[in-house]
C-alpha cells in the first residue's frame, strides 16, 4: 500500500517530511512482530500509528485494544491489564480477563506507557519477553500472543534517570522507534489541517466554510501550537461557531490564541507581563540551588564542630556564607525561603565551638507546587485536562495532587 493511500484511509493530512517518515516506518514494520515505541508531544496524532500497524499486519483480523495507562488508577491497573480472580481483592465478585488476555492474537496499544507504576512495568516486561502473565490473585501462568505498540510524550532518558521507568523495559519496547513531529514543525501542513477542520465543521453545523487570508495563514505557521493538532482543531471549531465573519484575519485569530505563546520566537522573561508558569523552571532552580548551599553550609559547620577548630577565614567560606544569607536581603524576592542572619548562627572561639542557633530552612516546594496547580486550575476554569497540559503532567498525576492538597473544593 502506498503512503498516500494510508493517509486517505486514516484521515491523515499533510506532507511534511518528518510525518511521511513516521508513516513509512509504520508501514514497513507492520509485517513484523517487533514492539514499537511512538514518541512525540501530546496532541500530535500518535494514536494513528498503532492502527496503521495493526491493519497492515497479519494480525488485522485479531482484536485491537487501545489502553490509556495514565487514565487507570494505580491500584487497579494490574487487574485491568492482566485480569484477576474472584475474591482476589475487595470488589472482585467474579473472575475477569485482562486486556492482554482479550487481545490474544491481536495488537494492544499502550498510550502514556511512561505512567505505568514500577511493579506493573515488571509484569509488562515479562509479557514482552516470554508472552507469560499471571492474573491478580492467581498462581497459574497464562500465555498470550500479543503485538505491543506503546506511546508516550515523556522524555525517557530523564524518566529512567529519575528512577520512574525501567531501562530494560524501555529497550524492550523501543525495538522500533517512531517519532511524530509537532505541529509547529510541519510548516504548510498547518494551513491544510485548518481548511480540513473548517470544512468538517461547516458540514456538521451547516454554516459557510471559513476562509483564511494570506496573512492569517502566515500567523498560523508562526504560532507555537503547544497543544498541536488537538489545539488547532479546537480553535477552528470555536471560530466556526462563534464568529459570523467567514474571512479569518490575523486580528480575528489573535483573539483565540494565547498571547504569551503566540509565536515560535523565544519569550523575554521578566517584566510586568511575565507569566507565572513561564518562570516556574527558574523558581525551582533557585530553590534547589539555595537548598544545596544550605546543605554545604551545614556540613562546613559540622566539620568545624567535630574538629574543635575555629572558623577558617578563607575566601571560599566567606563566599559561601555571603551567597546563602544574601537571599534574605533581596527585597523583591517572593521565594518561600526563611533564613536566620549569619551573625546569629555561628559563634566559634579558638579551641572551642558552639552553635547558638540552627540554620532554619523552609524551602516549601510543596507550597510552590500547590500554588502552581491552583493557578493552572483557575486559568483553565477547573478543566483538569488542560490544566495538566499546562503543568506538563498527566491527568492522573494532577488528580492525585488535587486530592493531596485538597484543591477539589
Amino acid at each position: 500500500m502506498e503512503i498516500q493511500s494510508v493517509k486517505t484511509r486514516y484521515g491523515i493530512i499533510g506532507n511534511a517530511p518528518a510525518l511521511n517518515r513516521a508513516l513509512d516506518i509504520a508501514m514497513q514494520v507492520a509485517a513484523t512482530n517487533m514492539s514499537v515505541l511512538i514518541t512525540g508531544e501530546s496532541g500530535v496524532g500518535k494514536e494513528s500509528i498503532p492502527k496503521i500497524i495493526h491493519h497492515l499486519s497479519s494480525r488485522k483480523h485479531g482484536p485491537y485494544i487501545a489502553v490509556n495507562c495514565g487514565a487507570i488508577p494505580e491500584g487497579t491497573i494490574d487487574s485491568e491489564l492482566f485480569g484477576h480472580e474472584k475474591g482476589s481483592f475487595t470488589g472482585a465478585h467474579e473472575s475477569r480477563k485482562g486486556y492482554f488476555e482479550e487481545a490474544n492474537e491481536g495488537t494492544i496499544f499502550l498510550d502514556e506507557v511512561a505512567e505505568l507504576p514500577l511493579g506493573t512495568q515488571v509484569r509488562l516486561l515479562r509479557v514482552l519477553e516470554t508472552g507469560e502473565f499471571i492474573r491478580v490473585g492467581s498462581s497459574k501462568v497464562q500465555k498470550t500472543n500479543v503485538r505491543v505498540v506503546a506511546a508516550t510524550n515523556v522524555n525517557f532518558a530523564q524518566a529512567i534517570q529519575n528512577g520512574k521507568f525501567r531501562d530494560d523495559l524501555y529497550y524492550r519496547l523501543n525495538q522500533v522507534p517512531i517519532f511524530m513531529p509537532s505541529l509547529r514543525e510541519r510548516g504548510s501542513d498547518i494551513e491544510l489541517l485548518f481548511k480540513k477542520f473548517a470544512t468538517d465543521f461547516a458540514e456538521r453545523y451547516r454554516i459557510p466554510v471559513l476562509q483564511l487570508t494570506d496573512s492569517a495563514a502566515n500567523s498560523l505557521r508562526e504560532y507555537r501550537w503547544p497543544g498541536n493538532i488537538r489545539q488547532l482543531k479546537n480553535i477552528t471549531e470555536q471560530i466556526s461557531i462563534l464568529e459570523t465573519e467567514r474571512l479569518v484575519t490575523p486580528e480575528l485569530l489573535i483573539r483565540y490564541l494565547p498571547q504569551d505563546l503566540a509565536t515560535n520566537k523565544p519569550m523575554i522573561m521578566g517584566g510586568s507581563n511575565s507569566s507565572d508558569f513561564s518562570e516556574r523552571e527558574i523558581l525551582y532552580k533557585v530553590l534547589f540551588d539555595m537548598r544545596n548551599d544550605l546543605t554545604d553550609l551545614k556540613k562546613l559547620v559540622l566539620e568545624m564542630i567535630q574538629s574543635g577548630t575555629g572558623f577558617v577565614n578563607s575566601d571560599e567560606n566567606a563566599a559561601l556564607f555571603q551567597k546563602v544569607f544574601q537571599a534574605e536581603e533581596h527585597q523583591n524576592s517572593d521565594l518561600p525561603v526563611r533564613m536566620t542572619p549569619a551573625s546569629n548562627i555561628i559563634h566559634l572561639g579558638s579551641g572551642t565551638s558552639e552553635v547558638d542557633e540552627e540554620v532554619e530552612e523552609s524551602l516549601s516546594l510543596s507550597q510552590t507546587e500547590k500554588d502552581l496547580i491552583r493557578k493552572a486550575l483557575q486559568k483553565h476554569r477547573n478543566r483538569r485536562k488542560y490544566a495538566a497540559q499546562e503543568l506538563g503532567i498527566s491527568e492522573r498525576t494532577l488528580y492525585r495532587k488535587i486530592k493531596e492538597y485538597d484543591l477539589g473544593k
